[in-house]
């Protein structure tokens, strides 16, 4: 039994947990910038694809037009994202991340690595070659995640 009285009896009861933790550490990190997991998600897509439309930003995060479009307007109020017209297009606006947006969210990836390195931490560099390997192994049979 762990130390929280939580008898674990699984491999992947096991690697949930790691991924709970993995994603507490993100949440986390989130939360601290007063931004909700979809803003956050957003933002770090407009730093990654600067000028995309709403639709694709809709698209990518599976969810409506109505709903990035709130979302979007939140994002804007506080400075964190412009929306530009293309070309004199009103109906075709192009979403960036602002350099307040930018700064906001810097920094995830390296939050994220330091949480690894964390939860990695009581592994030799042979035992964490070896559940690569093993997990690595597991996932090769498993279909592929996707954002759509």
């Amino acid at each position: 039994m762990s130390e929280q009285g939580i008898r674990l009896s699984s491999s992947l009861e096991l690697v949930r947990w790691i991924g709970w933790a993995q994603r507490k550490v993100g949440e986390d990190w989130i939360r601290e910038r007063d931004l909700s997991h979809e803003q956050a998600f957003v933002l770090g897509y407009l730093v990654q694809n600067p000028g995309a439309i709403q639709r694709d930003i809709a698209e990518v995060s599976r969810t409506s037009a109505a709903s990035v479009s709130s979302l979007l307007q939140g994002l804007e109020r506080r400075g964190l994202i412009e929306r530009r017209t293309q070309s004199g297009d009103e109906r075709r606006k192009r979403v960036f991340a602002t350099p307040a947006g930018t700064e906001l969210i810097a920094g995830f990836d390296v939050a994220m690595a330091e949480a690894d390195e964390t939860i990695l931490a009581p592994l030799t560099p042979e035992e964490r070659a070896t559940l690569l390997a093993l997990l690595t192994k597991i996932t090769a049979e498993l279909p592929q995640p996707t954002r759509s």
